[in-house]
């Protein structure tokens, strides 16, 4: 199994969103769905970017530290 960040951008306001999945598809069309409470406010999110991890304490560790970057939204 792998595991996934990613980064998506709001075309209301332009800001990002950057979260985990194991099926980053879905997720995505879940934020797009309004299904996520803290994006469904900025409909539509177009993706960015995609990353893939082997474990999952890799990819939160990497997500934890791409939410404390230059990156803000």
């Amino acid at each position: 199994m792998n595991f996934y960040v990613y980064i998506i951008q709001s075309q209301i306001d332009l800001t990002f969103y950057k979260g985990f999945s194991t099926q980053p598809f879905i997720r995505f069309q879940q934020h797009n769905n309004g299904e996520a409470a803290f994006t469904s406010s900025k409909i539509p999110w177009i993706p960015i970017a995609l990353f893939s991890f082997s474990s999952k304490s890799e990819a939160l560790i990497f997500e934890k530290k791409l939410k404390s970057t230059i990156i803000k939204g």
